[in-house]
């Protein structure tokens, strides 16, 4: 079955510790970027958008943002996918 079988995502969330958190704008609303979505493409590489909340307080629209490159954010990304990996492969089942 695995021959055949396709999985189209796999994507875990990361929380940016605070010495590592940003702020950016979007539509006039400046964001202070919290979580980052990382992917894993087909190809395995990895593709990374950061989220967050309104400076201003409130929920905002659900708003994606660029991850600056910097090595300390690209570490934090490399050492989350490696932890997901090892979290996968230690699975025990539907619980």
């Amino acid at each position: 079955m695995s021959g055949d079988l396709e999985v189209s995502a796999l994507a875990i969330n990361v929380t940016v510790p605070e010495a590592l958190r940003w702020t950016d704008t979007r539509r006039g609303e400046t964001f202070t970027l919290t979580t980052l979505n990382v992917r894993l493409l087909p190809d395995g590489r990895l593709a990374v958008k950061a989220y967050g909340r309104p400076v201003g307080g409130g929920r905002g629209g659900y708003v994606s943002f660029p991850v600056p490159d910097e090595p300390e954010l690209a570490a934090l990304v490399s050492e989350a996918a490696g932890r997901a990996g090892e979290l996968w492969a230690a699975h025990r089942g539907l619980g």
